[in-house]
């Protein structure tokens, strides 16, 4: 189970990374003599047409409408397994987790809205309530071996329960006027796949296939349609078909050892669950293409004309001190009322760098800035947060390093 672990968050860390560059690069190319034709790459349409039946849609709202129903759809798989089978199944662990990401979204929140309340930009409010954990972890990778495992398992645990939180924060608050005739199909599509669940139906093409009509009729009621990733995932099933087999391989010649062990491969792939194959499948295309993508295609921000007033304000100090204030609050409180307990080898100097590193919204921020605002202060809220991640991740690493990854036993009972 480590070493699962440390893969997933190393192949997290990766991705981080190429997010990074990916936003550098529509960085560069939204300020440079090609800012033109990457803003009009965003507007170019693709259509999809069978008889009288249509779907256009803009590069852009291909990529955040439907690319992104993919991303979402991972975030509800590691939701589903850390609920049921990961940190969020122990009571104590998932408290800390539970308790400090609700912090790393109220207080946040909280202080955009006193700085924004009644203006223009009072609807982006949920924008700094969001954690980037592909970022967040590219971050921490950069200390190598003087960060503890559990510490980085702490951040992925909050990073899910804030995406939830997100995920909660887009259905509710930011939908538009509902279609009830297509919201009504919506949840007939949603309750077949719930119905193949509960049979232990292990096929993938089918869940993707129902997964397929039931993001269209999303798309159809007004909810966001990336919703309809979530709300699959939770119909997917997380059970072993079958116990796994022993092999029997000693004493066996070389040939026989072979075919042996590709048998063993099949019947390890043959007995994970459907939720485990599809997060397998599904990982590296959302960390390697879907991601990056999304980034260079809403990364981009003109500076020229660029007003900074408060949203931008609200957007920088809900981040960057919003995140650690709230997360290192919370989770002070839920440890002191014995509702929760620190990871092992972690002190609060730790808590407080990784709430600073929480303090990297990127991907979900960009998305919520999306729906929050119009053309006129997207580009405000964009360099907000793209300074406070930026800000967020520096000043997380200094004081990460300067913990030297939270190894205080005294800070542990304070």
């Amino acid at each position: 189970m480590k070493r699962l672990i440390e893969q997933f968050l190393e192949s997290e860390a990766k991705g981080g990374i190429l997010l990074f560059a990916t936003a550098l690069l529509a960085f560069w190319l939204s300020n440079s003599p090609w800012a033109q034709a990457y803003f009009d790459l965003q507007g170019v349409y693709l259509k999809l047409q069978v008889g009288d039946w249509v779907l256009k849609k803009s590069l852009l709202h291909f990529v955040n409408d439907f690319l992104m129903a993919f991303f979402f759809l991972l975030v509800g798989l590691e939701l589903k397994r850390e609920l049921l089978q990961g940190e969020l199944k122990n009571p104590r662990q998932a408290g800390l987790a539970v308790a400090a990401a609700l912090g790393g979204m109220v207080t946040p929140a909280l202080i955009y809205t006193f700085l924004n309340y009644g203006g223009a930009g009072a609807p982006g409010w949920g924008v700094p309530m969001a954690t980037d954990i592909a970022f967040a972890l590219g971050v921490l990778s950069l200390l190598g071996r003087r960060v503890p495992l559990s510490l980085k398992v702490f951040l992925t645990a909050l990073a899910i329960v804030d995406d939830l939180g997100a995920v909660l924060v887009i259905a509710v608050f930011y939908t538009s006027q509902l279609d009830a005739g297509a919201l009504g199909l919506a949840a007939l599509a949603f309750g077949f796949a719930l119905l193949l669940g509960a049979m232990r139906v292990r096929s993938l093409p089918a869940y993707m296939l129902i997964g397929l009509v039931l993001w269209y009729f999303v798309l159809l009621s007004g909810i966001h349609a990336t919703i309809a990733g979530v709300l699959l995932a939770f119909a997917v099933p997380i059970g072993r078909a079958r116990p796994m087999p022993a092999p029997a391989v000693g004493g066996a010649d070389r040939e026989l050892r072979e075919a042996q062990l590709e048998k063993l491969e099949d019947e390890v792939r043959a007995a994970q669950s459907p939720l485990h194959r599809l997060e397998h499948i599904l990982h590296p295309y959302v960390a390697y293409f879907i991601m990056p993508v999304f980034a260079f295609f809403n990364a981009g921000v003109a500076l020229e004309g660029v007003q900074v007033g408060a949203v931008a304000l609200g957007i920088f100090l809900g981040l960057l001190l919003g995140k650690p204030l709230g997360i290192l609050l919370f989770a002070y409180l839920a440890v002191r009322l014995g509702l929760a307990q620190l990871p092992e080898g972690v002190g609060w100097r730790a808590v407080a760098g990784v709430g600073l590193v929480a303090g990297i919204g990127f991907t979900m921020a960009l998305f919520i800035a999306g729906l929050a605002f119009g053309p006129a202060l997207l580009d405000e809220a964009k360099l907000g947060i793209l300074s406070a991640s930026l800000t967020a991740a520096v000043l997380g690493v200094a004081v990460i390093w300067r913990s030297g990854g939270g190894n205080a036993a005294a800070e542990r009972q304070a």
